[in-house]
């Protein structure tokens, strides 16, 4: 979880998981990270912690150290629908999040994103080359209206998705994409405006 201090706002209470691995881009985790908290979210970075209590990742851009200490693995389902969102952010983290021992078995964040699919009342988001992610599980986007980085247009065209040429595209109650993580500050602001606007409903 964020260790910044938390104000009161429409988001209060609410809980975001964001995936982080190395040669993450610095500007749109650290985005996120305070973004989110200005809302009044807490945002909890998970990653997968091989035995350890924590992993320190460094970003793409500048090298800068991030620390996470919470894991993909062994997330309850009612620890999943404790989350009013799961992001899948840009750069290598979801490459570097694919990778499986075994090839027939699915890797855990893959298997965290596909659980978190399968609930409508969580929030996806998946910026630019996060669609790697879901790469294994096509089935999750397939005929869904997305945005993605240019270079994944082809992959997720093959996934059986519908490319949309925006910054920001949002599917249905539950899926918002993104075209870079240069548009994080658009993909973000979406996101909240759906979770307030939940907030509002209920």
């Amino acid at each position: 979880m964020s260790d910044l201090v938390l104000r009161d706002g429409p988001l209060s209470g609410t809980r975001i998981a964001v995936l982080v691995e190395s040669d993450f881009f610095e500007p749109e985790i650290h985005y996120y990270q305070r973004r989110f908290a200005e809302e009044g979210a807490a945002v909890h970075f998970l990653t997968r912690l091989w035995g350890q209590s924590e992993i320190t990742f460094h970003g793409h851009e500048w090298r800068a150290p991030f620390t996470a200490r919470e894991s993909v693995e062994g997330v309850s389902d009612a620890d999943l629908r404790s989350y009013a969102a799961v992001i899948v952010p840009s750069g290598m983290v979801s490459d570097r999040l694919r990778y499986t021992e075994d090839v027939n078995e699915l890797a855990p964040a893959v298997d965290l994103v596909r659980r978190a699919f399968q609930e409508p009342v969580i929030l996806k988001g998946v910026i630019c080359h996060g669609f790697w992610l879901l790469a294994p599980i096509p089935e999750t986007i397939r005929g869904r209206k997305v945005t993605c980085h240019n270079n994944l247009v082809g992959d997720v065209r093959n996934m059986g998705a519908e490319y949309v040429d925006a910054d920001v595209v949002v599917d249905g109650d539950d899926l918002v994409t993104g075209r870079t993580g240069m548009h994080a500050h658009l993909f973000a602001r979406q996101i909240i405006d759906i979770l307030a606007d939940r907030r509002v409903a209920a």
